[in-house]
């Protein structure tokens, strides 16, 4: 048997040790805090390329020190612009071996929906914290799942809604909490674009977790939830296309109404053919809103009484990733927690349920 002992079995027993007893160990024999916390993507498609690696140079409590991907092409692509060494670069299937690296604290799951609780069950399991992407996972289920998972494993889990942490978000998340405007009445709120997408993309792919819905629905529905404060208790919705040779698993377009305590309504709408990007509240007492609300730069509004709320220039992938080390560094609960992103397919469900049922009520 080896004399040796790995980094996550000594602190396992240096942290039990302090549990029962006041004398504690000298602080030479103490292992050194890490300043950043290394992270491995999971998927190195446009989001991981263009925002994500961008981001972990710029952040000051973590940094990507791995990656995990199934073509090999882009393997040494990256470790060649960012200084990943062989024994940080996993596939999918030898992804389970991230226990045995002390290297990586954090994976990032960034791969198609469809496949987030897979990866991020196996990344839990592995023993390293999670960061998934939204939306969570293809239902409460599957959101269930990866809870577990991590409650389990002892770590934690955080979803990726980066809005959460920008600042003019946090303004008017503010403003429905302390009722700076009065008493929210109403929300108005949607997001889309006009385009298209090949054959064989993820976006057109049902069991991938494709649709506007699932991929760009979720930003007014965690929009109506953050502006107003509140759950709600009711949804409606109907799902369409105007394209049904592309479109001929998913949805184009979708709108939706969500009802919430008091008679306070939001209505929203998502699409792939239609390019909308507006967040408007509704208050007894005036109004405000963010136009663009969830865009990667520019997130901007103003309110009733003449306040602007100008553009932070900020990476917003930076600092979401960078509050969340904090996070996981400091002992904190996660900014974004999983129950999150599970409260939202929630609705995404009940949203699909309603328009399979001529756009019915459906109580959550």
């Amino acid at each position: 048997m080896s004399d040796s002992i790995s980094r996550k079995d000594f602190l396992k027993q240096a942290g039990s040790a302090l549990a029962v007893t006041s004398v504690g160990f000298p602080s030479i024999i103490l292992p050194r805090k890490k300043e950043k916390l290394g992270v491995a993507l999971v998927g190195l498609g446009g989001y991981s390329r263009g925002r994500l690696a961008p981001g972990l140079q710029k952040t000051e409590h973590c940094e990507l020190r791995g990656i995990v991907t199934g073509s090999p092409e882009k393997i040494p692509v990256w470790q060649n612009k960012y200084n990943i060494p062989d024994a940080n670069v996993y596939s999918y299937d030898t992804m389970h071996e991230l226990a045995n690296n002390d290297d990586i604290d954090i994976v990032y799951i960034v791969v198609p929906t469809g496949l987030h609780a897979k990866y991020s069950i196996r990344a839990a399991e592995a023993g390293k914290h999670v960061w998934c992407e939204k939306p969570m996972a293809m239902d409460v289920e599957e959101c269930q799942s990866i809870i577990d998972a991590t409650n389990k494993n002892g770590v934690q889990l955080s979803i990726g809604y980066r809005m959460q942490h920008e600042p003019n978000t946090k303004t008017i998340m503010k403003y429905a909490e302390e009722e700076t405007y009065g008493a929210v009445t109403g929300v108005k709120t949607g997001a889309g674009y006009n385009g298209s997408h090949p054959e064989g993309d993820w976006r057109l792919d049902a069991e991938l977790g494709g649709g506007a819905l699932y991929d760009m629905g979720v930003y007014p529905i965690n929009a109506a939830r953050y502006s107003t404060q509140m759950e709600p208790i009711a949804v409606s919705g109907k799902q369409s296309t105007k394209r049904p040779e592309m479109f001929h698993e998913v949805d184009e377009t979708t709108v939706f109404e969500l009802e919430f305590p008091g008679g306070v309504m939001a209505q929203g709408e998502t699409s792939f053919g239609k390019s909308m990007n507006y967040l408007d509240v509704d208050c007894t007492d005036g109004w405000y809103n963010l136009r663009p609300f969830q865009s990667y730069s520019g997130v901007q509004g103003e309110t009733s009484d003449g306040m602007q709320l100008p553009p932070d220039p900020n990476h917003q992938q930076a600092r979401q990733m960078d509050n969340e080390a904090l996070a996981i560094k400091e002992g904190r609960a996660p900014i974004v927690p999983g129950s999150e992103g599970l409260k939202d397919i929630r609705i995404v469900r009940a949203i699909m349920e309603s328009s399979e049922k001529d756009e019915a009520r459906i109580e959550l």
